[in-house]
This record gives C-alpha cells, sequence and structure tokens, in this order.
C-alpha cells in the first residue's frame, strides 16, 4: 500500500504583498504597479477598523494593569484600547493578593455621583471611549498600593510593510482575504461587488462563530412555587 506523507508543519501565513496579491486576483485583476500596493494596504487597514466594530476579537484581548494613586479618580489608558472587558481591584497585604471585582457604568451614572472625592476601595468604573481612552474610579482609591487590573480589546496593529505578517489568527485568514478583495472591488471591480461581499460576510460568520471562549454550560429546570 502507498502511505502518503504529510507536511508535519503548521506554519502556513500570508504575508502582506501576498495577502494583496490573492485579493487581486479576486478581482480579476493583477498587481502590477506600487500604487495598487499603497491602495490596497490602505483599505486593510480600514477594514481592520472595521473589524473592531464588528466584536470581540479574542487574539487581540490582552490582560494590563493601572497602578492607582490614593485620591485620583482617573486615569489616561493606551491609545490602542478599544473597550474594557472586565476589571478587578487588586489588594495586596503581606503575600496575599484578593481580586475584588468592579462594576462599570454608565457616563450618566458617574456623572450623577455627587460626591466623586470620597476614597475607599473603587467598587465602581467608567471608560470614557476618546481618542485617549479615560478611567475613572468609584471611589477613589483609598491608597496608592491597589492595581486596577482589566481586561482590554485593543486595535489589531497596522499592516506595516509588505513583508510583515498580520495580527490574526489562522482562522480568520479567509476572511482577512475575503474582505480585502470586497474593499478593492469597490475601488477596482464594481462587477464584481455582490459577489465578493457576500463571500465576506459568509467568511466572517464562520470565523466568528469559531472565535468565541468555549466554556461548560448547565440548564435547570425552573420551579413554580405556589
Amino acid at each position: 500500500a502507498l502511505i502518503m506523507a504529510t507536511s508535519g508543519t503548521t506554519a502556513f501565513d500570508l504575508n502582506v504583498d501576498e495577502l494583496i496579491e490573492e485579493a487581486f486576483e479576486r478581482c480579476g485583476l493583477e498587481l502590477r504597479t506600487g500604487y495598487d500596493l499603497e491602495t490596497a494596504r490602505r483599505s486593510l487597514n480600514l477594514m481592520f477598523a472595521d473589524w473592531s466594530n464588528r466584536g470581540l476579537n479574542l487574539w487581540v484581548i490582552e490582560e494590563r494593569t493601572e497602578s492607582l494613586t490614593e485620591g485620583t479618580a482617573s486615569y489616561d489608558l493606551d491609545v490602542d484600547l478599544v473597550n474594557v472587558l472586565s476589571a478587578v481591584i487588586r489588594t495586596t497585604s503581606g503575600s496575599t493578593t484578593t481580586d475584588y471585582q468592579v462594576n462599570r457604568i454608565s457616563r450618566s451614572d458617574y456623572h450623577y455621583l455627587p460626591d466623586k472625592t470620597i476614597k475607599a476601595r473603587p467598587t465602581q468604573f467608567y471608560v470614557e471611549r476618546s481618542i485617549t481612552p479615560k478611567l475613572y474610579l468609584y471611589p477613589a482609591p483609598e491608597n496608592s498600593t491597589d492595581v486596577f487590573r482589566y481586561y482590554a480589546l485593543t486595535r489589531i496593529q497596522d499592516a506595516g510593510v509588505f513583508t510583515n505578517t498580520l495580527e490574526i489568527t489562522f482562522q480568520f485568514l479567509p476572511a482577512m482575504v475575503a474582505g480585502l478583495a470586497y474593499y478593492i472591488a469597490m475601488k477596482r471591480a464594481p462587477e464584481r461587488i455582490q459577489l465578493l461581499k457576500q463571500v465576506y460576510e459568509e467568511e466572517w460568520q464562520r470565523a466568528s462563530l469559531e472565535n468565541i471562549d468555549t466554556v461548560s454550560s448547565r440548564f435547570l429546570p425552573s420551579r413554580t412555587v405556589i
């Protein structure tokens, strides 16, 4: 019997120029000029901005920390932050650390707090999603030893030079190629827009359904007490 050998590798990826070339071919076009590369890279970066609006990209979730200062209620966060997903206040006593959940509140809820200078262990936070994101804590920290620990949803890194690979997981390669082809078609191949848009949305849907936390679930029957 003939025994077929496998590659033994799982390293397939596309760098930026290969991805652009594949997208151009899906549009029925040839990649010929430096401007073709530039206009495609610009579209790619715009597409990444759209991906930040489409939902959670698990591969760009990072655990980050912000050291607190007694009496200081507001802190500038990193400019690559898209959103804060969850957070705790970590306190340290001797060799023991304890994490306390802090709940997110809205802009209005924070605005209506009567005295924002009260000092205690923070139990609530509000994130102002401005160009430089800003964190507001309530109550204001009671010491300078506690730490705000949070999961940050961050921006996908820019495409950069054409020899770069991109900051995405393997499962999203088909959606990335399909999306770029659709973006290029809007500028260069309008007759293929509908087809490429449909392929893009289907590829995105498949990838996004895979891009979730898998946790065990348990369902309990409800019981009515009369």
